[in-house]
């Protein structure tokens, strides 16, 4: 079996996470959930079709897959896949509420 590992994008990112556990235990709790569901089935979430993709991803992360995790209460996580032969790394991209979320896709 190969090992899944969760992992942020930047460091900026990972700070933001555990600011959270203080500053807002019941995001941090889902996103705790989260990273646990990931690190099962890093295919947990919603694969994102590429149409949909900010193009800010495309060309600061340079991405070849985009999913997204639904936490409780119109949350989103964002995360892409790396694989190689010995391990898979959901790296997470970021998490806003539902109406950042649909800005940043632009769906409204």
């Amino acid at each position: 079996m190969t090992d899944v590992f969760v992992g942020f994008i930047d460091e900026k990112t990972r700070k933001e996470y555990e600011k959270a556990k203080k500053e807002d235990p019941k995001l941090f709790n889902f996103l705790e959930r989260a990273t646990d569901d990931l690190k099962k089935n890093p295919e947990s979430g919603i694969k994102i079709p590429k149409k949909f993709w900010p193009k800010e991803y495309i060309r600061k992360y340079k991405i070849d897959n985009l999913w997204k995790y639904d936490l409780p209460n119109a949350w989103r996580l964002i995360y892409t896949i790396a694989k190689d032969e010995v391990k898979i790394m959901a790296i997470i991209l970021e998490w806003f509420d539902h109406k950042a979320y649909e800005k940043k896709f632009g769906y409204n």
